[in-house]
């Protein structure tokens, strides 16, 4: 079972925007879009430069950009007093999300019958259940794309529409699920619960034995679902952004 330190990284590695900077230490994500993962500063390695100055550097990049200047933290983050740094500054903390790991047990997956679905329909359908714009479209298959990892889409459909959607990528025996999605009117019906049950089982399939996943810390629907799985608190992280650009 992967270590904190180690699901961290499977993490950011299955986001990998195709617009990303190493600037001593820190990760810069420049990719527009919805996933915040990628056009955000993930502040990984130790550095040498002064605070002080690496935020002003962030900060001038991401509005040349023009992107919100953004922050995601973590257990890792570095140097340690990053955060408070960031809050000294007006930034304010938001989206707490919660990584969760699990065992993938064979016997759990009762009910997998979603669809396997072409990368290109499965990210429009996303973006259709998501009513995203079609620049954050391009973004989303632009950076699965240029990702080289194994990785599945699946979706349910309903009446002939797609309803529910749900993504794995594979790295090191462990499959990161992104993307579950379920139509507001289409809830409460099990799909959700079908589409991780089915990327489980594909996730077994390409030899995965264990499964980490984000979910909004709050969302407490989601996370009981996930419960059922095995799915299990590692760590939280959070995002810090200023007054009006924290979306």
């Amino acid at each position: 079972m992967p270590d904190n330190r180690r699901l961290e990284e499977l993490g950011l590695n299955s986001s990998v925007p195709p617009g990303q900077l190493l600037y001593d230490g820190w990760l810069l994500r420049l990719l527009p879009g919805k996933a915040k993962r990628a056009r955000s500063v993930n502040a990984v390695y130790a550095s040498s430069a002064p605070l002080g100055e690496k935020i002003a550097y962030c900060e001038g990049l991401y509005r040349e950009a023009a992107l919100p200047v953004l922050f995601r933290i973590t257990p890792f983050s570095q140097p340690a007093g990053l955060d408070e740094a960031l809050g000294e500054r007006g930034y304010q903390r938001f989206d707490a999300t919660a990584v969760e790991l699990a065992a993938i047990d064979r016997g759990r997956l009762d009910g997998a019958t979603a669809e396997p679905l072409e990368l290109g329909s499965w990210v429009e359908a996303v973006g259709h259940l998501r009513a995203s714009p079609a620049a954050h479209r391009a973004a989303h298959l632009a950076r699965l794309q240029g990702m080289p990892l194994a990785m599945r889409a699946v979706a349910i459909r309903s009446q002939g529409r797609i309803v529910a959607t749900g993504l794995v990528i594979i790295e090191d025996g462990c499959a990161g699920l992104f993307d579950i999605v379920t139509h507001e009117e289409s809830r409460r019906q099990g799909h959700a619960r079908n589409v991780v049950a089915s990327l489980l089982r594909v996730s077994w399939e390409l030899g995965a034995r264990h499964a980490y996943l984000q979910v909004q810390e709050n969302n407490v629907v989601a996370r009981r679902l996930y419960a059922q799985f095995g799915f299990a608190e590692r760590y939280i992280y959070w995002y810090r952004g200023r007054p009006g650009e924290t979306r």
